[in-house]
C-alpha cells in the first residue's frame, strides 16, 4: 500500500492515490491539475522516508474535482451585562481534489 502524508493548507492529511479528499479552498477550476510538493513522509511498499521537513524529490499530481461549502455553523457571541446578542452562520468553502499519482 503506498500513501503520502503531506501539509496542505495548514493540516497534515494522509493521502492514498485514487482516493478524493476535501481541503479549504484552492482557486482554480474544476478538472485543473495541480502538484503537491510538501511531502511529510512516504510509505511505497514498507519502504518509509520521513522528510526534514518535507521531501524534496517526491511530488503528487491531483485534480481538482468540485468546489463545494462544508455545512453551516452557527456563531453566536453573548456580552454580559449589556444586553448584545449577535447570531451569525458560517460556511467554509472547500475543494475536492482526487490524488491521481504519488511519484517518486
Amino acid at each position: 500500500m503506498k500513501y503520502a502524508i503531506i501539509e496542505a493548507c495548514g493540516k497534515q492529511i494522509w493521502i492514498e492515490e485514487g482516493k478524493f479528499y476535501d481541503l479549504n479552498y484552492i482557486p482554480g477550476e474544476p478538472g485543473d491539475l495541480i502538484k503537491l510538493n510538501r511531502v511529510l513522509l512516504l510509505n511505497a511498499e514498507g519502504t518509509i522516508q520521513i522528510g526534514k521537513p518535507c521531501l524534496n524529490n517526491i511530488i503528487i499530481n491531483a485534480k481538482i474535482l468540485r468546489h463545494l461549502k462544508n455545512k453551516k455553523i452557527t456563531v453566536f457571541k453573548v456580552k454580559p451585562k449589556k444586553n448584545s446578542k449577535i447570531k451569525q452562520g458560517h460556511r467554509q468553502k472547500l475543494t475536492r481534489l482526487l490524488i491521481e499519482k504519488i511519484s517518486i
